[in-house]
């Protein structure tokens, strides 16, 4: 098949790297991918005129933004101004695939030459900061939808009356994530987490359950990463924390891998790749029930705790570093297999069905027609 994808900017997010590892992997079974995406967004002159305002001077034009793209071999057309994408910017294909909701909006006005249309459903964007009616709408275009975790393929089906759904999860890659040793509980009983302001991302509860937690386990320890930002004074780690706020994708074992427990503490999620991420290393989740963390945890991989409950995960945290050093390994071992049972090759073959299923589906509409 010739397969397009319609993506924003290009960049370092989980979403773009589960894309890349579907385009290599599809690349390989013999299909064609073309992509095409945005332009990294620049300053505008209101945000400018700000920034002189604030003694902050004319900023420089952004760096271009690593992609998780870089090292794929597919052709790529990154359009020359922020603007919806067009017939004109896409080849005839089999198949053309939205990736958020305003991709959405731009496959659903494009020509049917281009390809049966598919709605790739990594989460649910009715962000505070977008238009809402907007991102609703595009669930309920005629597209086929491949939804990630079971929470949008429900939602998708039991609110937006859409039967034409395919659940494709997907997976993490283990010669990426791994222990680089045998795993055993830490000497110091060691916990971790993402460090993120982003209110929805939950930090402020992991790191609440933590300083409950650490008044019942004095020597509680607390590893943390994040995507470049210093810690502010509103939101700070703990002292003793060992933090590194960019680490490298090669890196993340290293952390993961410290740590007798990762907190995911997420208040929405689409999927939640950390937690897939921790288990490969030999890492039981300790998480909310956001993204596909019900289905990943059930089971026992990790312990599933209360939403915006920090102590239910403190008192989880207690349980986990209490474990005998047999029951912590046989934890750690269910975590591995949670993963290691379900690669992508696996998750590639049903990614692979589910765009043949809306080819399928197209040519029955065109029939019907």
């Amino acid at each position: 098949m010739k397969i397009t994808f319609v993506l924003p900017t290009l960049g370092l997010t989980g979403g773009m790297r589960v894309l890349s590892i579907y385009t290599e992997l599809l690349q390989k079974r013999g299909h064609k991918i073309f992509i095409v995406s945005t332009p990294q967004r620049q300053r505008t002159l209101k945000q400018q005129v700000r920034s002189l305002l604030k003694g902050r001077g004319w900023e420089s034009a952004p760096k271009k933004e690593l992609s998780h793209f870089d090292k794929v071999d597919v052709e790529i057309r990154i359009l020359d101004t922020d603007r919806p994408v067009t017939d004109l910017d896409v080849p005839d294909a089999d198949v053309i695939m939205a990736t958020w909701w305003e991709t959405a909006e731009w496959v659903d006005k494009i020509s049917p030459r281009k390809g049966a249309k598919v709605y790739f459903l990594q989460h649910y964007e009715a962000f505070e900061y977008v238009p809402k009616g907007r991102v609703e709408a595009t669930w309920r275009l005629p597209m086929h939808k491949i939804a990630v975790a079971q929470w949008l393929a429900d939602k998708a089906r039991n609110e937006y009356g859409d039967l034409s759904v395919s659940l494709v999860p997907p997976t993490v890659n283990t010669k990426q994530f791994y222990s680089p040793k045998p795993r055993s509980k830490q000497s110091v009983p060691t916990v971790g987490l993402y460090y993120s302001t982003t209110p929805w991302k939950g930090c402020d509860l992991a790191l609440k359950a933590f300083s409950i937690a650490a008044k019942k386990i004095p020597n509680l320890r607390l590893v943390a990463f994040g995507s470049g930002e210093n810690p502010p004074s509103y939101l700070p780690l703990p002292r003793g924390t060992e933090y590194n706020k960019a680490p490298t994708q090669d890196q993340l074992k290293d952390y993961y891998s410290k740590c007798d427990a990762w907190l995911f503490s997420s208040r929405s999620e689409g999927f939640g790749l950390p937690i897939l991420e921790a288990m490969a290393c030999g890492t039981p989740v300790i998480g909310t029930p956001a993204g596909a963390a019900p289905e990943l945890l059930a089971g026992g991989g990790g312990i599933l705790v209360n939403p915006e409950n920090p102590e239910d995960m403190a008192r989880a945290i207690e349980q986990i570093c209490q474990l005998s050093d047999a029951e912590w390994l046989a934890m750690s071992e269910t975590a591995l297999n949670t993963v290691i049972n379900y690669t992508w090759e696996d998750a590639t073959a049903l990614f692979e069905a589910a765009l043949y299923a809306a080819v399928e589906r197209q040519s029955q509409l065109r029939n019907n027609q």
